[in-house]
């Protein structure tokens, strides 16, 4: 039976109040406080972790630090890539063991975990990092479960869904003429770009391939002939060639006639490349992004009247937002472009691109031109 006690001690100048009680495991546990108040207030919630068997004893729990430490070992065991441990390394040592390191797992509430995102507000942190570093809070919770160094997961308990929804409130829409080009800047581009980038850039406007899909793609999933491209590896940061990012992301995309004769012609001034690449730097390996963005993009976009510098107004990244508006523009289905674009999921395209989608008021005019062709 659960209970809380007095105890005194030095000739009953000292009192403290003790919760004595067992776990969901049978385990005997005591914890001290100084008030009789606190004892009971932290034993009733015990009591009610335990039946429903989500209790960690302090005594027996690690620390957060600890926990992401394991949470990246096990990333590490389970071969996921450099680039994603190299991101849960920079999570952990940079936004979540300098507020929460020291905590132990059992100590980690709900209230805990408001104060820490509070917290990275304050020091600076953009809603999009605070956002990440949650993510992955709850990712070293949802580790140490597996392994028993935890019963739950407050991450998960805090209501996810209410908190997506509010920060979806804050998250900016893509802009035209911000995140990706207009129409008359990507004209502009294509009139202007010339050499080696030609190619690079009209693929990239009209397929919406990922930077890593265009610096790991190989001549030998080019079908000129078919007018296509099939996604069947990638170059992460460090060029090393791997598979896509997702199963999704393995996907066939059909080629513009311009693109079709761009490559052609490039096809026989390609430099050579052992690893059969399209877009190979001169030693044949696959070229840097940055090379691409201060080498490629940005003089172009300067030629074409887009910016005043070398630092491109818009990366690979943006030319990849600017196939999928053009998608969507032609009339593409929401499935079609998820399928085009490779997202994992249709909420993945709606979230990113459903602005650009027809509105209501687009259906109200495709109605009536439904009745002009029976109604005369």
């Amino acid at each position: 039976m659960a209970s809380v006690r007095k105890r005194t001690w030095n000739n009953g100048t000292k009192t403290a109040w003790v919760a004595d009680y067992f776990d969901q495991n049978g385990k005997r546990h005591l914890k001290t406080f100084k008030a009789q108040r606190a004892a009971k207030a932290w034993l009733a919630k015990t009591q009610h972790e335990v039946s429903q068997g989500t209790h960690t004893p302090e005594s027996t729990s690690v620390t957060v630090a600890e926990a992401g430490e394991a949470w990246i070992a096990q990333a590490e065991t389970d071969g996921l890539e450099r680039s994603t441990i190299t991101q849960y390394r920079q999570h952990l040592d940079l936004h979540i063991a300098p507020f929460l390191g020291a905590t132990k797992l059992a100590q980690l509430t709900p209230a805990t975990v408001q104060g820490f995102r509070n917290r990275l507000h304050s020091e600076g942190r953009s809603r999009a990092m605070v956002k990440r570093a949650t993510s992955s809070l709850g990712a070293i919770l949802a580790n140490a479960m597996t392994t028993g160094k935890v019963a739950r997961n407050v991450i998960r308990e805090q209501g996810q869904r209410r908190q997506r929804r509010a920060e979806k409130r804050h998250d900016a829409r893509l802009q035209v003429g911000v995140d990706l080009p207009t129409k008359d800047e990507i004209r502009a581009m294509l009139n202007c770009a010339k050499g080696r980038w030609r190619p690079l850039v009209i693929t990239a406007i009209f397929t919406g391939l990922r930077a890593s899909e265009l610096r790991g793609l190989r001549w030998g999933d080019v079908d000129l002939g078919e007018a296509a491209v099939t996604v069947r590896q990638r170059a992460d940061r460090w060029n090393r060639i791997g598979s896509p990012k997702s199963d999704a992301a393995k996907r066939t995309v059909p080629l513009a006639p311009l693109v079709v004769n761009t490559l052609r012609e490039w096809q026989l001034a390609c430099p050579k490349s052992e690893l059969d690449l399209v877009f190979p730097n001169a030693s044949g390996r696959p070229e840097q992004v940055a090379a691409i963005h201060y080498r490629g993009l940005g003089p172009l976009q300067r030629a074409a009247g887009i910016t005043d510098s070398d630092k491109p107004k818009y990366g690979l990244h943006s030319l990849r937002h600017a196939a999928a508006s053009l998608f969507i523009e032609e009339g593409f289905s929401p499935k079609r472009v998820q399928a085009l674009m490779g997202h994992s999921t249709i909420q993945m395209t709606f979230d990113t691109y459903g602005h650009l989608f027809p509105s209501e008021a687009d259906d109200q005019e495709r109605m009536g031109r439904v009745q002009a062709r029976l109604v005369g």
